[in-house]
């Protein structure tokens, strides 16, 4: 997603709004409106003592401001939630088209580094995360996508080697990330495979790596999955990374998240609960 190196400010809003969801640029728009033109309409003080007259010259000075951003940051972020739209619906079809293959240029190693971002995104919002991404200017960006489902954030970095493993180094470095964002954990997502280095780090660490075979069983499962931007993980099962490959759900054939009970005779005991809980309750014993 590399963009223009010299952009207006106004561009550069939009571009934001564009990477975030289309509802949130619309309330983004709403606030933006109620705020400025409040500043606008609001009436200039009264000046009684003659040090009052550089805070009413700064005050006027701002309102005048307003005037103008009233109008521009809103209708930026209408843009912006416009283009969203647009966007989402290209990787939805890039999702099917991937998932649908039938020629080498369309397959999860076929595409660019731009579109493997996109998939990655779309194949996690089909697991009912709110992807937001970063618009990271080039193949190798730190974090590519941020995730969030209820109150829980992670993040994303994505790599398109097919011919490299993608080595310790990189999910060293990608833990830094999580901790100093303070994210619950974190995805390396590649078309390829990881050394056997990267995956004894990650082992215990709140990393989950996924492999091109994982990755390739996500695209074909949103043949039939929907999305779902509203789901939470459920109270009674916190959602935990991993690097071990998740099994299918023996309900819907779906991709499962490893989980932690929370209740009951087993609270305390990992397993493996489908990613479509509540509306699928499939349950592999870990």
């Amino acid at each position: 997603m590399a963009r223009r190196s010299k952009t207006s400010p106004f561009e550069d809003l939009i571009f934001i709004a564009s990477r975030l969801p289309w509802w949130l640029s619309l309330l983004i728009a709403l606030v933006a409106w109620l705020y400025f033109h409040s500043v606008a309409i609001s009436p200039a003080p009264t000046v009684t003592d003659p040090k009052q007259y550089g805070e009413m010259i700064t005050g006027q000075v701002w309102r005048s401001f307003a005037m103008f951003l009233q109008y521009i940051v809103p209708v930026a972020f209408i843009f912006g939630a416009i283009g969203s739209v647009f966007a989402r619906a290209k990787r939805r079809k890039l999702l099917d088209d991937v998932a649908n293959a039938t020629r080498p240029g369309k397959t999860v190693e076929g595409i660019n580094w731009q579109q493997f971002e996109q998939l990655v995104g779309e194949a996690f919002r089909r697991q009912g995360f709110i992807v937001t991404e970063t618009g990271g200017s080039g193949p190798d960006g730190g974090i590519d996508l941020i995730l969030h489902k209820g109150s829980e954030k992670h993040l994303v970095q994505c790599k398109q080697w097919r011919a490299t493993k993608v080595g310790v180094a990189v999910v060293r470095e990608f833990f830094g990330l999580i901790a100093a964002e303070g994210a619950t954990g974190g995805f390396v997502v590649t078309s390829g495979s990881f050394t056997a280095d990267a995956k004894s780090f990650a082992s215990g660490r709140n990393i989950r790596l996924v492999e091109g075979p994982e990755l390739n069983r996500w695209v074909a499962a949103s043949r039939t999955a929907q999305p779902n931007p509203s789901a939470v993980s459920p109270a009674s099962a916190r959602f935990v990374p991993t690097q071990t490959s998740a099994p299918s759900c023996p309900v819907c054939n779906l991709a499962m998240q490893k989980r932690v009970a929370k209740r009951g005779a087993n609270i305390g005991k990992e397993f493996w609960g489908c990613s479509q809980f509540p509306k699928c309750r499939g349950v592999v014993e870990v």
